[in-house]
């Protein structure tokens, strides 16, 4: 499925949470929700990634059914008043709300687990013969940011999603299915997140997609010297345009428009050096 579009594809962030790091609380119905997704599209975006449970550093888990609760009635909105066209991804670990999502018309399960926090979301995700991105993360988002710790980075990023690939074809996921993704703060330190930017050929040349998520992340943040997430906008698209280049195809963003230029230029570049190739 990520294979069949031509250029790179924006991914909108809808968390339904009162609590995410840089937009908790701004959709909490479906009116407020629907009306983001209207605009996200209108700006650009190919997917919106829709998710009830924060998963910011030290937050706290939420349950099966309040996840559901929260986002259930805002796809069932969006089916109902947009196009079926707008495909839609669920954020979860969890293979419960994975599946609900799924029934009420959601197209791509979204992982920051790969699998590891629920292993029986692999199975929902080959039994409906839907696309699932797998993330790296060490620990969980609880304690990811407690003391992370590499001796190289990428390389053991690349090993884990390496693993991670080949528990999901053993469930029965189809490998044109299946995109990665490296987890940029997702207890990595700075230099650590740095560095997976510095590599991302590293992953891409492995084949499968490629997701970049690295909108409004701290790291970048104390390179600008800015302490806000929303004044991250322009440094976000900066990480866009160098994934593009570096062939990554698929970016979760907060700002979908200052993206979306950010991705076309790059993209029209990079055409640019395929052809002389």
């Amino acid at each position: 499925m990520f294979n069949t579009f031509e250029k790179p594809l924006i991914m909108g962030i809808l968390n339904i949470t009162p609590d995410s790091f840089s937009d908790g609380g701004l959709y909490h119905n479906c009116d407020s929700a629907l009306k983001q997704v209207k605009k996200m599209i209108a700006e650009g975006a190919d997917i919106i990634d829709i998710g009830g449970e924060s998963t910011r550093p030290k937050s706290i888990s939420v349950s099966s059914g309040e996840q559901i609760a929260r986002v259930i009635p805002v796809i069932k909105a969006i089916r109902k008043n947009l196009s079926e066209q707008v495909l839609i991804s669920i954020d979860t670990t969890l293979s419960t709300v994975a599946k609900a999502a799924l029934d009420a018309g959601a197209n791509i399960i979204n992982d920051i687990s790969a699998g590891n926090n629920d292993p029986k979301i692999l199975k929902v995700a080959a039994q409906a013969n839907c696309p699932i991105i797998l993330m790296h993360i060490q620990g969980t988002p609880q304690t990811m940011q407690d003391n992370p710790y590499y001796d190289e980075v990428v390389s053991e990023v690349l090993q884990s999603l390496a693993n991670s690939v080949n528990n999901a074809l053993a469930a029965g996921v189809k490998k044109e299915n299946i995109a990665i993704d490296p987890g940029i703060g997702f207890g990595k330190r700075k230099q650590d997140n740095i560095d997976l930017l510095a590599y991302l050929e590293q992953f891409v040349a492995t084949g499968i997609p490629v997701l970049l998520g690295s909108s409004r992340k701290r790291f970048m943040g104390s390179i600008c010297k800015v302490s806000e997430p929303n004044a991250l906008i322009t440094a976000t698209a900066a990480t866009t345009a160098l994934g593009v280049i570096a062939g990554v195809q698929m970016f979760r963003v907060h700002d979908v428009k200052e993206n979306r230029h950010a991705a076309d230029v790059a993209w029209a570049i990079k055409k640019s050096q395929l052809k002389l190739r």
